[in-house]
């Protein structure tokens, strides 16, 4: 009976560590979406690309408005280690006009962004990566000619005083998969504003 106890936890054990490596194997597929410069982005359009920053932003919320300019300085820091960071907009804009994309493009002018923001339109991209809030920050790395989430949560623990951030998420997980090392802390809590999915109800 004990063994057999011990051969039922063991197994739920394993279920339980394959159950966390899959989610942090999770595949991305393949999208193309317009950005704000009225041309098309996918992922090939950067073949040397090791990795990608995806954030899911917006143009209001609160949350989202402390990020820009540590957004630029994430693509400053990695675009030249072929780490490309891209910003996308999957909010409902039949409930928040203002992230329409006549305000999207205000905004990447605004802020000078030196990275594609982008629509989605569908919410069929947020939804692959599981998206929930804005912001919402990923990384995915190439592994088998495949994108895989390595990263996903907050891009900071500190989003009001950037000059107290203990954690910067991001930068560690993107560091350590250029040093060829397994991500330490491989997913955190969003917090930001609710991407409102369409025929969908948000718990």
């Amino acid at each position: 009976m004990r063994l057999k106890i011990l051969f039922t936890i063991g197994c739920l054990s394993l279920l339980v560590t394959n159950m966390g490596r899959a989610q942090s194997l999770k595949r991305i597929n393949e999208f193309s979406l317009m950005s704000t410069t009225g041309k098309q982005f996918s992922f090939n359009d950067f073949p040397n690309a090791k990795g990608f920053i995806v954030v899911f932003t917006s143009n209001n919320c609160p949350f989202a408005k402390l990020y820009p300019q540590r957004l630029i300085a994430l693509e400053n820091k990695y675009s030249k280690l072929n780490v490309e960071l891209i910003a996308i907009r999957s909010t409902d804009t039949t409930i928040m006009l203002n992230d329409c994309v006549e305000k999207m493009q205000q905004l990447t002018t605004q802020e000078e962004f030196n990275f594609p923001y982008l629509a989605d339109n569908t919410q069929e991209v947020a939804q692959n990566f599981g998206a929930q809030k804005t912001p919402h920050a990923f990384v995915i790395w190439k592994e088998n000619d495949e994108w895989v989430i390595k990263y996903s949560g907050a891009i900071d623990d500190n989003g009001a005083e950037p000059t107290k951030v203990k954690h910067a998420y991001i930068e560690e997980a993107v560091d350590e998969l250029l040093d060829n090392k397994e991500v330490t802390i491989k997913s955190t809590k969003s917090v930001g504003c609710a991407i409102h999915f369409r025929n969908r109800i948000n718990n």
